[in-house]
């Protein structure tokens, strides 16, 4: 067995991140690069856009159009990025910074939880992204053998955050197959009947991978369900300004729930890494205990990284708002794209920059081929749902490409799914 004997078994048998499989898949034909590589190596628009409209230009590489990553296109505004250029020389930059985040950010987002969110009993704490928010928040909460629960189809990030810290009792929840939502009342029977009870209860709203939007009243029961058991409730609103159709985001507080927020859809600073925590002020010592952990993985998120935050909250909602509205008509053409698969295979897109649709019955086992094969014979890169507990679908992003870019994405995956239910997946 050699050295691979000497892992630890709980990382050994943590599942493979699904992001890491896709970039093998991306690597698996020696003439193809992902879209997000491409564009980074394009020196100009103009450049940009004629290899894309002509993925066969001389020189250039066929391209996969990724619509599996959960991106967005946009970068960070461009006037908080100006004055952050600005600080580049700043000694304070290459210095260690409080570990709970800088102070005057943290008083920002206190302020914007109260204005934004409706969470007026909530202390802050900056993360170095939503992951990390969540795995300081597992190492906080949960013990190895503890039971926790999750909906399918799940974030697989969260799934494999249990998995890598010993917590491997992990009750998946179903979802109302209509629309994907949690089912409140499988969750009532759960807490009821384990013992001891469920020690965390997590869901993303609006939803990664769904795209469902979990309405105020549902989340709400969900709250109290988990509070008259005696656990916690964690919410990760990353997407809370990706909302579509009129719907309006909510958050529920409480001194057994934990909050999760992110910069890096909204304000396009994915690559920056800042997220934070909202936990409840009256429960005390929460704090220093979420500080051990933070001492330990980051000491603290980037300096520099938190103040374009900073910068960005100033801003304001309005400038994501405006981002967010340009997704509508990616989020049509990517449907359309899905129509082969029947009208009622697909499911979400209230909320985040998610579709997930089923694939026909026989595909069941086989998403990842699936999944493969759209990637090898037709340029085009999507998420098995087999990552997130559901196999059998797909999940596809509507955000990390721009309007034109989507179009030939959307082309793409029509025309895939068309011969897919037509004749298989012919070679």
């Amino acid at each position: 067995m050699g050295s691979y004997g000497m892992l630890a078994r709980r990382i050994v048998e943590t599942e493979t991140p699904v992001m890491v499989k896709i970039q093998e898949v991306i690597r698996g034909a020696g003439d193809a690069m992902s879209l997000a590589q491409f564009l980074s190596e394009c020196s100009s628009l103009t450049a940009t856009c004629s290899a894309v409209h002509n993925p066969v230009a001389p020189q250039m590489h066929p391209l996969k159009f990724m619509i599996s990553s959960g991106v967005v296109y946009w970068q960070p505004p461009e006037q908080a990025l100006e004055k952050v250029k600005e600080l580049v020389w700043e000694p304070s930059i290459s210095r260690y910074g409080a570990d709970d985040g800088l102070p005057e950010l943290r008083n920002a987002l206190v302020k914007k939880l109260r204005e934004e969110n409706n969470l007026h009993n909530s202390s802050v704490m900056v993360t170095a992204g939503a992951n990390q928010a969540f795995v300081n928040l597992v190492l906080t909460l949960c013990d190895a053998g503890d039971s926790v629960v999750m909906f399918a189809p799940y974030y697989f990030n969260a799934y494999m955050s249990f998995q890598m810290t010993g917590v491997t009792n992990i009750l998946v929840g179903p979802s109302n197959p209509r629309t994907l939502l949690p089912d409140a009342d499988w969750l009532k029977k759960i807490l009821l009947e384990t013992k001891p009870a469920p020690k965390l209860v997590t869901v993303v709203n609006p939803g990664n991978p769904s795209g469902t939007y979990i309405p105020e009243r549902l989340l709400k029961r969900l709250a109290d369900l988990c509070g008259e058991a005696g656990s916690w409730l964690v919410v990760d609103n990353t997407y809370e300004y990706f909302m579509y159709d009129g719907h309006k985001h909510t958050c529920v507080e409480g001194d057994h729930i934990a909050n999760i927020f992110s910069f890096s859809k909204a304000y396009g600073m994915m690559g920056w890494r800042v997220g934070y925590i909202a936990y409840p002020s009256n429960v005390e010592g929460f704090g220093a205990q979420l500080l051990k952990v933070q001492d330990n993985i980051p000491i603290c998120a980037s300096i520099i990284s938190q103040h374009l935050a900073l910068n960005s909250l100033e801003v304001g909602p309005d400038w994501v708002t405006e981002q967010v509205k340009n997704l509508v008509i990616n989020r049509s053409l990517i449907m359309d794209a899905l129509s082969p698969l029947g009208k009622d295979s697909v499911k979400g897109g209230e909320g985040a920059i998610y579709l997930f649709a089923k694939l026909p019955d026989k595909y069941h086992d086989d998403d990842f081929e699936v999944v493969r094969w759209l990637a090898s014979k037709h340029g085009v890169v999507v998420i098995p749902g087999s990552a997130c507990g559901s196999p059998g679908n797909m999940r596809i992003s509507f955000a990390g490409l721009r309007e034109n870019e989507t179009r030939i994405a959307a082309g793409r995956l029509k025309k895939g799914l068309e011969e897919l239910v037509r004749d298989g997946m012919l070679q």
